[in-house]
């Protein structure tokens, strides 16, 4: 008795629908990418190698502080530039801890300004993606300063920070005296996303805080969380925060409960 001999695996045109083409068009996520024998696709190949590309690029390219820092005069904030302890890029990548500390000559530059205390202090930093704050940050800034300024709270200088990690905003935060600070950071990249910006919230900054202190917003970007909806959830956070005392594992995302309209009164009952 032989075997049954092998069939090749159906065509598209035979195997019918593709069942995953409606997934597909809800994520950018790679999912039933399909194959070629025993391979994938020359598409899919093609599509990762791009996209592996664009994420390298992402985290080696050099952040445009000059233009951030005139965006954000554009809207009307005092912004200064500053760097970390880290000299250049590649130094950066080898040496994580470099970036969560300024340089000394970064030390008297924010010295220097003597600002008034203030509620939030806005830190926009390279992180693992430039391109990120190059795309997201300044939109995204438009829409949080008037939320932040409807609702009394003062905003400080702003910073933006190269060659920086999320902690470089504690030590500047505390610098300015502000009460909060604010990060906007460009995130690592994926193979999805390598423009992703990041806000994380970290309530009496000063270095030393930790990962578990801090609040998070992630995916702020035109094809992820919308600019409108991150900044109503950061400026509900930062109002928490400020009133709370606290940021972190203890302070949980409520913002969307927080816009949810009472039910409408219904008709009395009998005898009530």
């Amino acid at each position: 008795m032989t075997d049954a001999p092998s069939r090749p695996p159906p065509s598209p045109s035979q195997a019918g629908p593709d069942p995953l083409a409606a997934l597909r068009a809800f994520t950018p996520a790679r999912i039933g990418l399909g194959r070629s024998g025993a391979s994938l696709p020359t598409r899919e190949v093609l599509g990762f190698a791009m996209a592996h590309a664009l994420a390298r690029d992402a985290v080696h390219a050099a952040l445009d502080a000059e233009a951030a820092a005139a965006g954000l005069r554009g809207l009307g904030l005092q912004a200064v530039i500053c760097d970390s302890a880290a000299p250049a890029r590649d130094v950066y990548l080898r040496r994580p801890d470099l970036g969560r500390t300024l340089s000394a000559a970064s030390r008297l530059a924010l010295e220097a300004l003597r600002p008034d205390p203030a509620d939030v202090a806005l830190v926009i930093a390279d992180g693992l993606s430039a391109r990120a704050v190059h795309d997201n940050a300044i939109p995204f800034a438009a829409a949080l300063l008037p939320l932040l300024a409807a609702a009394g709270l003062t905003v400080g200088p702003a910073v933006v920070a190269r060659q920086a990690r999320v902690a470089l905003g504690d030590e500047i935060g505390e610098r300015l005296g502000a009460r909060a600070v604010a990060v906007l950071i460009g995130e690592r990249p994926g193979l999805s996303a390598p423009d992703s910006l990041g806000l994380y919230l970290t309530f009496g900054p000063r270095p030393g805080r930790h990962d578990a202190e801090r609040n998070c917003i992630s995916n702020i970007r035109t094809a992820g969380l919308s600019y409108a909806q991150a900044a109503h959830k950061a400026a509900w956070l930062i109002g928490e925060a400020l009133r709370r005392g606290l940021t972190g594992v203890d302070l949980k995302d409520e913002s969307e409960a927080a816009t949810l309209a009472p039910p409408p009164a219904g008709p009395a009952l009998p005898g009530a």
